[in-house]
């Protein structure tokens, strides 16, 4: 098996293929992904994300690429409860995610202290879309922004790519992953799940067949705002940084938007939320606490391959 890697989407990319055609696949891929981050990145003024930001209170003529992620968007805003909601963009800005990671990372992780209270903001409910007319509009005081849905539309759109070269193939685009066809060492997909308190090492190994695992952290995409500690992960009923019970949660479906959008909603939510998504949509998960500790849903045993315990 043949692979590429890159910077995209402010996260490392790899791409896998195998086959005479797998180098023509990963370079097509490639395009995909650098297209996506160019159409839905919000740090980018001439993303169409940004203009539709910016025609917000009147209607917007919107690419098929969006309108499907604002369909999967208001589908899942729906299925989570509101844990899943695009419209906290604002939030983010007002504590200081006002650019990419990577330029806050190069700034040692600190922003300027913003004085500012939470604004009104519209329900996502509120926005409309004419897909007759294949556009879009915005309420007046709605922004935004994809994130974590993005990436993971992005990854399976270039898997989708890539099997159309390689009858095995594989994305991990920062720990959202998705795979088709069979792992060329015949055993399954390996994967290894990075322990949230040291990068350098893994807490587990899963071995997936097919489909998408994702992984959401609070412990990544962190920041200082003046003496308060940041990270991107906004509780839309606050405004604020989610108060987790956990450092991270891994999520294992069908296709990475699924796995992406509930990895972070299990973050999100409080324990009786997180007990009741989990058990509504039947989730494989992973999640580990505070102290270090494994714990994962009963139908997520089949995929550990290695990993000395796990508790429920």
């Amino acid at each position: 098996m043949e692979w590429i890697e890159f910077r995209a989407m402010n996260t490392p990319v790899m791409v896998a293929a195998q086959g005479p055609l797998a180098r023509q696949g990963m370079q097509a891929a490639r395009e995909l992904i650098e297209a996506g981050e160019l159409r839905f990145s919000r740090f980018l003024q001439a993303s169409e994300l940004s203009q539709l930001n910016r025609s917000a209170d009147a209607w917007f003529g919107a690419s098929a690429e969006m309108l499907d992620i604002l369909q999967k968007a208001r589908h899942f805003f729906e299925a989570t409860g509101g844990l899943f909601d695009p419209t906290v963009l604002p939030d983010l800005v007002r504590l200081g995610y006002n650019r990419s990671m990577d330029e806050i990372r190069t700034q040692n992780s600190v922003v300027p202290s913003i004085a500012s209270e939470r604004e009104p903001q519209a329900d996502f409910h509120e926005m409309e879309l004419d897909l007759g007319s294949s556009r879009v509009r915005l309420p007046k005081n709605m922004q935004l922004d994809f994130g974590g849905i993005a990436k993971g539309w992005i990854v399976d759109q270039a898997v989708t790519l890539l099997s159309r070269y390689s009858d095995a193939s594989g994305v991990n685009a920062g720990g959202d992953m998705r795979f088709i066809g069979h792992s060329p060492i015949g055993l399954g997909w390996p994967v290894e799940l990075e322990d949230p308190r040291d990068a350098s090492q893994s807490i587990a190994r899963l071995t997936v067949n097919h489909g998408a695992v994702a992984t959401s952290s609070v412990a990544k995409r962190i920041w200082k705002q003046g003496e308060k500690s940041r990270h991107h992960l906004i509780d839309p009923r606050t405004g604020e940084p989610a108060q987790s019970q956990w450092l991270c949660a891994t999520v294992i479906a069908d296709d990475t938007v699924t796995a992406e959008v509930f990895a972070k909603a299990l973050l999100i939510g409080r324990p009786a939320e997180v007990e009741g998504l989990a058990a509504k949509n039947n989730l494989v998960y992973l999640v580990v606490d505070r102290a270090g500790v494994l714990h994962g849903s009963s139908n997520s045993q089949e995929y550990i391959s290695q990993h000395e315990s796990i508790r429920p």
